[in-house]
């Protein structure tokens, strides 16, 4: 087994922890008719109009876990860099906030991190998964997300930087007029501190 492991590559990509906020309240309050038709509506805004929903790694109640390796990203139609990414959940958590009807949707909380250290593995059979440090560290940077607010990591806003020089665009391009000066935190079980940044979906 530890020679099988030590072969795997790394494989490296953008993981995104995304949370519906109050879903359980709704659940004491409501019927499966009411908190399951707004679980979808959000759930299909989040993944299917940016095609993510093949995506998809995991969820866990109402919080998913998506995780786009570089090579799939560069394969998408458009879109296809960092910064694209962000604009798509950006433009998601904006539409689920601002509908006319409130009613439809609940409001999100995201954290997004670029992995570096995660390896394509699984330990059951039949299924798919990412492991690693940088998986990690993303699920400590949701404890820095409220409803409505993405958090990034620096390393991802470093890559959407570069890309933004790429395509010659403005610093403050898009929603990044939006983002906060960079934070610091000492995650628990993480050696050193992690730098991030927020957004809040206004």
């Amino acid at each position: 087994m530890t020679h099988a492991l030590e072969g795997i590559p790394r494989c490296p990509g953008t993981c995104f922890f995304m949370d519906i906020n109050r879903s359980t309240d709704i659940k004491y309050s409501g019927g499966l008719g009411d908190w399951g038709r707004k679980l979808n509506n959000t759930f299909n805004i989040l993944l299917y109009t940016n095609h993510f929903q093949d995506n998809v790694v995991k969820g866990i109640g109402d919080e998913i876990m998506l995780y786009i390796p570089d090579d799939e990203l560069l394969k998408k139609s458009s879109n296809n860099h960092y910064f694209g990414l962000l604009e798509d959940i950006f433009a998601s958590l904006f539409i689920i906030k601002n509908h006319a009807d409130s009613e439809l949707f609940l409001n999100c909380k995201v954290a997004i991190h670029y992995c570096a250290e995660v390896f394509n593995i699984t330990f059951f059979q039949g299924a798919n998964d990412y492991y690693g440090s940088d998986i990690d560290l993303t699920a400590r940077l949701m404890t820095k997300s409220i409803e409505n607010r993405i958090v990034v990591s620096e390393t991802f806003f470093n890559k959407v930087q570069l890309d933004l020089s790429r395509l010659g665009l403005p610093e403050d391009e898009g929603c990044l007029d939006k983002v906060s000066d960079k934070c610091s935190e000492h995650f628990k079980g993480v050696p050193t501190p992690t730098d991030y940044r927020i957004i809040d979906v206004k």
